[in-house]
């Protein structure tokens, strides 16, 4: 049954410091490549969201060893070649990244599987995954010519290939990464845009050879993984919230622990800046691996920007509060080049358009992103997440700059990506009433 919450605040003030839940997609990947790699792998700071819990569920199915414990987790793989086949479909639910990178991994593997996920999920685009893994000889198929989830896949030799992006995207560049590790030859993915290079980095940090110049990475086939320890940073992308809180409200000022800093997630530090905000980073973290540190954002009044081109990528998840907090900014604010937010877990254009355009802000919707005027006043209002985690997060932070209560519709949907939430809200924010 969907449930509604209501989010009222009285003249609200953030300060204070906050650690936020790992890193999703950093959580992902370690429990991913500690399952192809052999031996014992242990994780701290793991984000234990249903996301990804729905990986760990994944590599159980496969024979693979793996103990939580809260944010810890022990891994013990026998390794790629050694999986089971599973016995039952391999469930997703609403992860895309979960399903698109696991099509990578299972097209290179010795199993028969068939990956399923839940009806959002289901009505996501698969084929810009599939195609490329096709063409280096995967055996995928399903729905609409293997564009939709249910997908069968049978683990087959795979070959390298030279694949041109039509579009950057981690997603798409990890699943051809990962298919490329079990190929035979060289794999050379060439990317318009750098985007994130999580699964680069943790790769090299499991013992992978590849090659990283300019937007093109290339992996050798044939390699052997070895378990190792892995560090989630906080994932800036659930940050990204309060920090545009702090931004928007007089007097705020939030300091960020332990928050991820890698150079292709921090564009939404960028465009804080651009829009006057102050923001600082006092301390710098992880010389290897993934960069993380201390975050302080401050209040400041806020002007309109272009966001566009090759900093997308680095801040396509944060686009729903950017657009909130250029509700608030003096003049106008144009998003574009962010066409991918129409295939995330909802059309993401559209309902963040309909959603603010409700509480009365001034929101246009282009083919490839937004057009804000601002500052508006924002009334109140019932909102939907769409069973979207990110719309839902941007629904309950538009109640601190708006009117009156937010009602927002599905609130459950934040789990995916930051179960303890609304705790942190209500910790951040003193006069926060909810029921």
């Amino acid at each position: 049954m969907v449930g509604t919450k209501t989010v009222t605040f009285n003249k609200p003030l953030l300060k204070g410091s906050l650690k936020v839940p790992g890193d999703k997609s950093i959580s992902h990947r370690a429990i991913m490549l500690g399952s192809i790699a052999e031996g014992r792998t242990a994780i701290k700071g793991f984000l234990d969201g249903e996301d990804c819990l729905r990986t760990i569920e994944i590599f159980k199915h496969l024979g693979v060893s793996i103990e939580r414990n809260g944010t810890d987790v022990e891994i013990y793989s026998p390794g790629m070649g050694n999986w089971i086949t599973p016995t039952e479909e391999l469930y997703a639910g609403n992860s895309g990244t979960t399903a698109r990178l696991m099509l990578g991994i299972l097209s290179g593997s010795s199993v028969t599987s068939t990956l399923t996920g839940d009806a959002s999920l289901s009505k996501r685009p698969m084929k810009r995954v599939t195609t490329p893994l096709q063409s280096m000889g995967a055996s995928v198929s399903g729905e609409e010519g293997g564009d939709l989830l249910p997908l069968s896949i049978v683990g087959s030799k795979l070959k390298g290939i030279d694949y041109h992006m039509p579009v950057a995207s981690a997603q798409v560049k990890s699943a051809i990464l990962f298919a490329g590790l079990a190929a035979e030859g060289e794999t050379v993915v060439r990317e318009t845009a750098v985007s994130r290079d999580h699964t680069e980095r943790m790769l090299k940090q499991f013992g992978a050879r590849l090659e990283q110049v300019g937007n093109t990475v290339r992996i050798q086939g044939g390699q052997t993984l070895t378990g190792t320890d892995v560090i989630v940073p906080g994932d800036i992308s659930s940050a990204a919230f309060f920090m545009a809180a702090a931004a928007m409200i007089e007097g705020s000022e939030v300091e960020f622990s332990d928050v991820g800093l890698n150079p292709t997630r921090t564009g939404i530090l960028q465009v804080l800046r651009q829009m006057g905000a102050e923001v600082e980073i006092l301390e710098k973290h992880g010389e290897t691996g993934e960069p993380y540190g201390v975050v302080k954002v401050s209040h400041a009044r806020l002007e309109g920007t272009e966001i566009s081109g090759e900093i997308i990528p680095t801040l396509i998840d944060e686009l729903p509060i950017i657009a909130l907090m250029a509700t608030q900014a003096t003049g106008k604010t144009i998003i574009k080049d962010a066409a991918e937010l129409r295939v995330k877990e909802t059309d993401r254009i559209a309902a963040v358009t309909l959603e603010l355009t409700k509480l009365g802000a001034k929101v246009e919707a282009t083919e490839d992103g937004m057009i804000i005027e601002g500052p508006t006043a924002l009334s109140g209002g019932e909102l939907k997440s769409y069973g979207d985690h990110r719309i839902g997060m941007m629904a309950a932070i538009a109640a601190l700059v708006s009117e009156d209560a937010i009602h927002i519709e599905d609130p459950s949907c934040i789990a995916i990506s930051y179960p303890n939430f609304f705790d942190h809200l209500s910790a951040l924010v003193s006069t926060c009433v909810e029921e």
